[in-house]
């Protein structure tokens, strides 16, 4: 199959979409959280620490990727994943970040601004 087959170009074409859904760590939390149960928007808007209104605007991105489904009880809309293998996906994305972030030198205090020290003693850049 060659690189720019229609069939192909529609198939990078959704994973580049989805891969923008996954872009904002609100949208990533929400996958977490909604990992191993359903939940409302309002328990999704509490564990995020962001207001109702923001939480459901995060969800209807998200719904409209198929990535979340919501069903609704009463008044309330309980979210749950539609695609379930996409936190097997986030948690390979997250072990190569903690090996990155593991293996950064730690910012010296001078790259901060701040005066560094030897052996107790400041030292002025």
């Amino acid at each position: 199959m060659q690189i720019n087959d229609p069939g192909r170009t529609e198939r990078y074409r959704v994973h580049a979409e989805l891969c923008k859904v996954l872009t904002d760590p609100k949208r990533l939390m929400i996958l977490d959280a909604l990992r191993h149960a359903e939940r409302s928007v309002g328990d999704l808007a509490d564990i995020m620490g962001v207001t109702l209104p923001n939480a459901s605007q995060h969800l209807a991105v998200m719904r409209n990727t198929g990535l979340v489904e919501g069903r609704r009880t009463g008044t309330t809309v309980i979210y749950r994943l539609a695609e379930p293998t996409i936190v097997d996906a986030c948690d390979i994305v997250q072990r190569i970040v903690a090996r990155r972030v593991a293996s950064r030198p730690t910012p010296s205090l001078v790259s901060r601004g701040e005066p560094s020290t030897h052996a107790g003693q400041r030292v002025n850049p």
